[in-house]
């Protein structure tokens, strides 16, 4: 860092040989803030900014008597701001890639209550339906079997299936009615 003394009314620039304490801090107090600005624009997170910031600040502290040309110490801090942002950025791909995948939503304890309340209410419906209608059902609603695959199970036409389901399910209507 070069330093400009004024000394009788004369300016002129005398290299001086700063300290690393010296040097952070004058650089600290002239460019935290746009090195801030350039580390959320690639960070997109205020905090996170702030890190990468202090820890290039830290760095180069650290490395000052490493540093060839002084002058050049702001362009340093500006690429290991850019350097550490892309650390950053690294490490969250690999955070989210290997995040545990949250358990699906699980239903209450008072809807699986409710659920079974209602299967023994229909179970004890279709008890109530003649045979034919009840076997209908079961095979169209929990077997999930087609019109063709219930006739042939039951040895009866696709017409007949048919009759027997709407009129299981009418009955069946009415009886969950009445049960509730």
């Amino acid at each position: 860092m070069t330093e400009t003394l004024v000394a009788n009314g004369a300016t002129r620039a005398v290299a001086v040989a700063w300290d690393a304490d010296q040097a952070v801090t004058a650089l600290y107090s002239a460019n935290y803030r746009s090195l801030v600005r350039l580390a959320v624009l690639l960070v997109r997170d205020v905090g996170t900014a702030e890190e990468v910031v202090q820890d290039a600040f830290i760095a180069m502290h650290g490395g000052w008597q490493r540093l060839r040309d002084p002058d050049k110490a702001l362009a340093y801090l500006r690429q290991a701001v850019v350097n550490k942002s892309r650390s950053v950025l690294r490490h969250r791909a690999v955070v989210e890639k290997y995040a545990p995948k949250g358990l699906p939503d699980a239903p209450s304890a008072e809807n699986g209550a409710i659920v079974e309340f209602e299967r023994a209410a229909v179970v004890k419906a279709l008890s109530t339906l003649p045979r034919r209608q009840r076997e209908a059902l079961v095979l169209r609603y929990y077997a999930d079997l087609s019109e063709a695959e219930i006739a042939h199970a039951m040895g009866i036409s696709r017409g007949a299936v048919k009759s027997h389901t709407a009129r299981g399910m009418t009955a069946l209507r009415g009886v969950l009615e009445q049960l509730s």
